[in-house]
């Protein structure tokens, strides 16, 4: 990611969980246990949340993994980091890194998983695509790829709805209780463009993931997709 955007998330570390949970209604949360709880089906014993931020998805995967398993949650924004390791989280080895070039060898995980976070590399459709090889790289054949992100409603006027609460609340809100206009500025413009989910299902296949499924959530708010590397 660009050094401006690491300065966005810089600046909206202190407050970044908590802003979210409030402009969500808490419905983040609940999605994050839910695309945990679709991962742990996985098994093996080595996963990787990448683009941690918080570390609220390495959170909830090391409460429902077993004892053996090792989780490495990595993000690019030591502020975002500092946040994260203060919640002791347990099986959870934290690291500093570039998405777009992971410090690890080819199939060295079972899982890889990524949480309101690819909305924020999709600056160009071939940055996205080159990330998501990038994830692929990494996981073992056979390995799942859990991904969570705001999505499209596919009914229009749900759609124009969850833009005009995005334009209306999200910017304004975000930016009084951070104090960050950058921070919100640049996150409500990406929130309305990111892929409804039949088109990012579509650039998964792109990328060689195979077995590709997806569940929308809040009538296409969000989405949770599930991909196989073979």
């Amino acid at each position: 990611m660009t050094k401006g955007i690491k300065r966005i998330f810089s600046e909206v570390s202190n407050n970044y969980e908590l802003i979210n949970h409030i402009l969500t209604l808490g419905l983040d949360i609940l999605w994050r246990k839910k695309a945990a709880k679709e991962a742990v089906k996985v098994g093996g014993l080595l996963w990787l949340d990448i683009c941690t931020g918080t570390g609220e998805m390495a959170q909830n995967l090391s409460r429902l993994a077993e004892k053996r398993v090792r989780i490495v949650a990595a993000d690019f924004c030591f502020p975002m980091l500092a946040k994260a390791m203060k919640k002791d989280i347990q099986k959870v080895l934290f690291t500093a890194t570039e998405a777009k070039s992971l410090p690890f060898p080819d199939q060295t995980f079972d899982l890889v998983t990524i949480s309101f976070a690819t909305r924020n590399i999709n600056t160009l459709r071939e940055m996205l695509i080159n990330h998501l090889r990038e994830f692929r790289r990494v996981l073992k054949p056979g390995g799942h790829f859990v991904h969570l992100e705001t999505s499209q409603p596919s009914v229009k006027i749900l759609k124009r709805l969850f833009h005009f609460y995005v334009k209306l609340v999200v910017k304004p809100v975000g930016y009084c209780l951070s104090g960050s206009k950058a921070g919100y500025t640049y996150l409500s413009y990406t929130l309305p463009r990111f892929y409804p989910p039949e088109e990012f299902s579509l650039i998964l296949s792109q990328v060689g993931f195979r077995r590709i499924t997806f569940r929308s959530l809040l009538f296409g708010a969000s989405a949770i997709h599930i991909a196989i590397k073979k």
